[in-house]
């Protein structure tokens, strides 16, 4: 197994950091939100507004068997609530990124497409069900992650180097 999955809260930069491992190792990046988009030819609001969380998280499964099955060198960066599909452990070593909720938003405020990050998050439409979402995913995170990167204050291309030099 040679697959570096990051999860961790929605925003916090997982897809960001994966490009960035692109550029100073073997792996290619890969994002399981993508992916579905590719597959129903939607947009992941819109699976969510038409067909409902759960149908999202049916096909974050049917994706999840597909990376495990098909898929080497590269890191994976997933959805906020991927971490719950069964076989995660078997696609790659999980790596969580991990700060505090509000840094997370901070983060998102200030990106220069700020109005679309948030457009493309529907579950962090309402601030203070996000919060309580975070608070009920972060123990999980961490309970299932292998390793836990402190993300605050750091460049992609330093927390790229980090879980690297952690990994060799």
């Amino acid at each position: 197994m040679n697959n570096i999955v990051l999860i961790g809260f929605m925003g916090v930069g997982k897809g960001t950091v994966a490009r960035a491992m692109t550029k100073t190792s073997q792996l290619y990046a890969i994002d399981t939100d993508d992916m579905i988009e590719s597959l129903e030819n939607k947009k992941i609001k819109k699976i969510f507004e038409s067909e409902g969380e759960a149908s999202f998280r049916a096909l974050e499964a049917k994706t999840a068997k597909w990376l495990e099955k098909n898929v080497s060198q590269a890191v994976i960066s997933t959805g906020g609530g991927f971490y719950k599909v069964k076989n995660l452990k078997k696609i790659g070593t999980v790596v969580l990124l991990d700060a505090p909720f509000d840094y997370i938003h901070k983060q998102i405020l200030a990106h220069p497409n700020a109005k679309r990050k948030l457009a493309k998050r529907p579950l962090f439409q309402d601030l203070s069900k996000a919060k309580a979402l975070y608070k009920e995913r972060l123990l999980l995170y961490k309970d299932i992650a292998d390793i836990i990167i402190d993300i605050q204050g750091k460049s992609p291309e330093k927390i790229s180097k980090e879980i690297l030099k952690l990994l060799s």
